[in-house]
């Protein structure tokens, strides 16, 4: 019996591989200086308008209407505001229109989603065919005036809401995160006896958290910062948003009598930048402030909305 002997193979070589060079001292330091001059152009202009807004009157003369270091904290713009008058009205105004759109947007995009996201639902596929179309096709401004007008919401806050209620691409979004929960999670409830609304309801919308939050981020910074749609619908000054209040008084450069700050004495109001940076001030902070709780949501929801699927 002949025997054969397997030469080994040889072993393979290890190839380190290959490392880009770092970029050398003058390269960095010219990043370096590049970024904080960015960061700088970010940065001033947002430390001007809230220095401007807490400025002393004096102070705000003398440096022309815009302090770059308030000469201490002074509140009076800012209580002035809050003393009612215009401002304040269209600061509860755009919480309302926020919150109440939110709301209503959120329940409309994610059960038209969901039954977009089931095989089998009625009329999914024409109804998916006009979602897609909108997103292509957007209509003009007369005829959404048009249609606003016949539906006698002209002057009224709905105006605001119903036209914008729904985004095809936040209910594509929530399609594919819909589609991308397996079938065996609603299958088991199903056996277990549990309906359509109880499967949304109970188990759909707490696996949805993440895409949820993103999908109210977008409505909700959609509905504070707009102001078009107020320019067209609303001539009550009453129901302006804050948005339009905004545009009116800041970019505008229309001046703030004591009629529109709640009757206030003409010679104790505070200079008008001040009022007008104290204006710009409160439009950011809400946005700012509920930012950060959804952030960590943000990359999540909307990678996981849009790979699945």
């Amino acid at each position: 019996m002949t025997t054969t002997q397997t030469t080994p193979a040889p072993p393979r070589s290890k190839r380190r591989p290959r490392q880009l060079d770092a970029p050398g001292v003058p390269v960095r330091v010219i990043k370096g200086i590049v970024l904080v001059l960015a960061c700088l152009l970010v940065i001033i202009p947002f430390i001007g308008v809230i220095s401007t807004s807490i400025a002393s009157q004096e102070h705000v003369t003398n440096s022309g209407g815009f302090v770059l270091w308030p000469d201490g904290v002074h509140l009076d713009a800012y209580r002035t505001i809050f003393n009612g008058g215009v401002v304040l009205q269209a600061l509860l105004v755009s919480f309302l229109i926020t919150v109440g759109g939110t709301l209503i947007s959120l329940a409309g995009s994610t059960m038209l989603a969901y039954a977009l996201s089931r095989p089998g639902s009625f009329g999914q596929r024409p109804i998916l065919m006009i979602v897609l179309f909108s997103l292509l096709f957007s209509p003009g401004l007369i005829p959404n005036y048009l249609v606003v007008k016949q539906f006698g919401l002209l002057d009224s806050l709905w105006a605001l809401i119903l036209p914008t209620a729904i985004s095809g691409f936040n209910v594509i979004i929530l399609r594919s995160f819909f589609m991308g929960i397996p079938d065996e999670v609603v299958d088991s409830a199903r056996i277990d006896g549990a309906g359509d609304f109880r499967i949304f309801w109970s188990i759909i919308l707490p696996l949805s958290r993440a895409v949820l939050a993103v999908i109210g981020l977008f409505y909700a910074v959609g509905y504070w910062n707009a102001f078009f749609s107020a320019l067209l619908y609303i001539s009550d000054t009453a129901k302006w948003p804050l948005q339009l209040v905004l545009r009116t008084y800041v970019i505008n450069n229309t001046e703030l009598s004591s009629g529109d700050l709640g009757g206030a004495a003409a010679d104790q109001l505070p200079p008008q930048e001040s009022i007008q940076m104290a204006i710009l001030v409160i439009s950011l902070v809400p946005i700012l402030i509920v930012y950060p709780f959804l952030q960590r949501h943000f990359a999540k929801g909307m990678l996981t909305g849009a790979v699945k699927g």
